[in-house]
């Protein structure tokens, strides 16, 4: 039987890219059945030592791109564009609005494309006016002229009209079997006592509300010692201001951390906070739920996809707020947890996005 030809961009690329795009499409592509041969378009300028892992079924075009904020998604989606004018697949899979605004083109290039919508970037206070307004028309054209559409969450899928509605599925994002790392190493290369930090993991951008954290830390005297991990894609200079902050001396930044650091991160820790703003689905709640522990969450309706108490919500962007959970979630004891993620296995995330394709081709 002829292997069907699937073309994923819109993504900086995998493995060793930090981001939840990325996380997500290192999880659900390599599960692909062998039906499919897939082509993933990389960002040059993101790959690491890691990003040379190679898989069975998925060739890798590493494309050249800028790390500048606002054009670099448009950059590389166009010469993914060109390149594919010459390279023919029976499905591109989109991933996001902003790159979703080439969706029109790659129609009119004789394309089935889906659109896999992560989060409503538009409503990221990085962006500023005319970004967002260019996001908004991205989103419109990317959701007008797509195939099919997938959304990571179903709050955001039930936004839309019943047009949208009808050539979309909501299907999550997904969470691995965890294998814990009891091992202590890279808490101690850091000076981190196990078992007594709050741990928050994200790339540092301002939506993700590590201001708040760390102003929310030293607000309490419960809080022994904050660990943030993940580091600065565009902005160098914003972990030296979330630095600034923290006046009380508790917080460790580890930088980008995966693997078996990044499980001694989660095992260890005592709790985990979700400080965004805004979030599509936050795959480190899930990571962190996996791992049992107990969560404090911004107030946000992509911190709701596993439903915790209410006084373990804390107000958007208010750090007094926060201070008062983290300090209710200590009180209680930091229990480990038991959490429903059955929902979110990859294995069947991974079929349903196939059976999308499938029914589309």
């Amino acid at each position: 039987m002829k292997r069907k030809r699937l073309a994923i961009i819109g993504i900086r690329g995998f493995p060793g890219v930090q981001g939840g795009v990325e996380s997500h499409c290192q999880q659900l592509i390599p599960g692909f059945s062998d039906d499919y041969i897939c082509t993933v378009y990389r960002r040059k300028p993101y790959l690491t030592a890691l990003s040379q892992t190679t898989y069975p079924n998925i060739r890798f075009i590493d494309l050249p791109s800028t790390r500048i904020k606002g054009f670099e998604a448009v950059w590389h989606t166009m010469l993914c564009c060109m390149h594919l004018l010459f390279h023919r697949v029976d499905v591109v899979n989109i991933h996001n609005i902003g790159p979703g605004m080439f969706t029109p083109l790659l129609r009119l290039m004789g394309f089935k494309v889906v659109l896999t919508y992560h989060s409503a970037n538009y409503e990221h206070n990085k962006w500023g006016t005319m970004s967002k307004l260019l996001l908004r028309l991205s989103e419109k054209l990317s959701l007008g002229c797509a195939n099919r559409i997938i959304f990571v969450s179903p709050l955001q899928r039930a936004k839309y009209s019943d047009k949208v509605l009808k050539k979309s599925q909501a299907i999550p994002n997904g969470i691995n079997r965890t294998t814990p790392d009891h091992g202590t190493e890279f808490l101690e290369s850091h000076g981190i006592t196990p078992g007594d930090y709050l741990l928050a993991v994200g790339r540092l951008t301002p939506e993700k509300g590590f201001d708040t954290l760390i102003r929310a830390a030293n607000r309490t005297k419960a809080v022994k010692q904050l660990v943030i991990a993940g580091s600065s894609d565009h902005d160098p200079d914003y972990i030296n201001r979330l630095k600034a902050l923290d006046s009380g001396g508790k917080t460790v930044f580890t930088g980008y951390t995966t693997g078996r650091d990044l499980s001694q991160l989660y095992f260890h820790a005592g709790l985990y906070v979700l400080s965004s703003r805004n979030e599509g689905f936050p795959m480190v709640l899930l990571e962190a739920m996996s791992y049992r522990l107990p969560v404090v969450c911004s107030d946000i309706p992509a911190a709701h996809i596993i439903p915790l108490k209410p006084e373990y919500y804390a107000k958007p962007g208010d750090d007094t707020s926060l201070a008062m959970t983290i300090e209710k979630a200590i009180a209680d004891g930091c229990e480990k947890t038991d959490y429903p993620l059955e929902p979110y296995d990859w294995k069947r995330i991974t079929a349903d996005t196939e059976n999308l394709y499938n029914r589309l081709i």
